[in-house]
């Protein structure tokens, strides 16, 4: 039993540090702000196109700011997601027939 809890932490550490180097990015009016983070919803950068911010007031720019970060965001919890359920489909699979074993 501590084999299989180990192997899940093991496992848990690969899936982090393989999304640790996914990057994902989110963009806001056309790609005028583009923020990137890693899978793991770490910010990385956060460029705005200077014409842009020349021509945008304080409260447009934090308002696209916010939707390029939740873009990102999103599609890293979309990534952790998938990356989770394909490891503890995995780790089901470990288990035999463990997973029949209240019905069929």
């Amino acid at each position: 039993m501590f084999d299989k809890i180990f192997e899940a932490q093991q496992k848990a550490g690969e899936v982090k540090q393989r999304l640790d180097n996914i990057t994902v990015t989110g963009a806001a009016e056309g790609g005028k702000i583009t923020v990137t983070a890693n899978a793991n919803k770490v910010l990385q950068s956060v460029s705005i196109d200077e014409a842009f911010y020349q021509e945008a007031d304080r409260e447009e720019l934090e308002e696209l700011l916010v939707v390029a970060v939740n873009k990102a965001m999103e599609q890293a919890e979309n990534i952790s997601q998938s990356e989770m359920a394909a490891m503890t489909q995995q780790m089901l699979g470990g288990f035999g027939g463990l997973g029949n074993l209240f019905g069929k």
